[in-house]
């Protein structure tokens, strides 16, 4: 029952004294400097293309790092686990989700939580032409959901390369994550997430005519809505809330057979419920669930350091 109850996560910066500057703060004023990638892109099995931002130190390690919703390679908690992990002697490559690498992708679909076949078209892609003896695999958010699902849909057809993951501010439960984005006290992150998916829907409605309704996106202001007539129709779902079961990395979690950290901070304003997932990891022998009771969404800064609690577990974990 890989349960931990004490979390090594107690004093964020004195400034930051609740969830929501935890989670704001280094969003907008956070600063990596010092990663160079070089970006390569590849071919998905329907004819288009994802790009992946290697940063390589000469390793037989590599590291895999999935972003969050609306983020990129580029986002500070991606460049992040690059630095960190580069200067510990890993590979790292950063993999941008379809439309999140800075140009549009091809087809008549984007991304979301679910997009568990993207990840594997990165992971077959390294397989066919890199030498990497490990594999570990880190997700953020909307990232650690992808990176979840995965896991358990492999399960023990898992790659045997496939050493250890870990994930952290993870909606392990889409459905009770996409819930707090009705509350009133988050409309900043839903007017933040909408207003970014609602310009790249314009653009995809505009690249493929009549796939959406292009007069509706312009008055939509809640995620139902969005992701009823614009998330589920792209990518084949019945409306919102088949959408959000359908994805659920919570679904497949049960079957993860490789050592796995979930890192949700219980003053996550984007996790409710469900997405602290303490049953499954108490049946697992695999699931570590750690639980602090600070850190935001995708926060957990240490006051003078570069590096966040999070980045540093991560280390410890996967090198352990």
């Amino acid at each position: 029952m890989p349960l931990i109850k004490t979390s090594t996560y107690k004093n964020p910066p004195f400034l930051l004294f609740n969830g929501h500057l935890e989670t704001i703060v280094p969003s907008i004023f956070r600063k990596i400097e010092g990663v160079n990638y070089k970006r390569e892109r590849i071919a998905t099995p329907d004819e288009d293309f994802l790009d992946i931002d290697w940063s390589k130190v000469g390793s037989e390690k590599l590291l895999i790092i999935s972003h969050g919703l609306e983020g990129s390679s580029e986002r500070h908690y991606a460049k992040a686990l690059a630095k960190l992990f580069n200067q510990q002697g890993f590979d790292v490559l950063a993999w941008n989700n379809r439309s999140c690498s800075g140009e549009m992708n091809q087809r008549p679909v984007l991304y979301h939580h679910g997009a568990s076949y993207d990840l594997e078209t990165v992971i077959d892609h390294i397989e066919r032409t890199q030498t990497y003896r490990e594999y570990y695999m880190v997700g953020i958010s909307m990232g650690g959901a992808q990176t979840l699902k995965y896991l358990g849909e492999k399960g023990l057809d898992l790659n045997p390369k496939v050493k250890k993951a870990a994930v952290y501010s993870t909606p392990c439960n889409l459905p009770d994550s996409a819930a707090t984005l009705r509350w009133r006290k988050n409309a900043f992150y839903k007017k933040r997430f909408l207003d970014k998916l609602r310009a790249k829907m314009q653009i995809k409605g505009q690249q493929f005519p009549g796939l959406v309704d292009l007069d509706l996106l312009q008055r939509v202001k809640d995620f139902d809505t969005f992701d009823t007539h614009f998330t589920a129709k792209v990518h084949g779902f019945k409306d919102a809330r088949d959408f959000y079961h359908s994805v659920s990395a919570d679904q497949w979690m049960p079957n993860i057979q490789t050592p796995t950290l979930i890192i949700n901070a219980l003053n996550d304003p984007l996790l409710y419920d469900r997405c602290f997932p303490v049953k499954i990891a108490e049946k697992s022998d695999h699931i570590f669930l750690e639980m602090p009771k600070r850190g935001g969404h995708t926060g957990f800064q240490i006051k003078g350091e570069e590096f966040t609690w999070a980045e540093m577990r991560f280390l410890e974990f996967l090198r352990t």
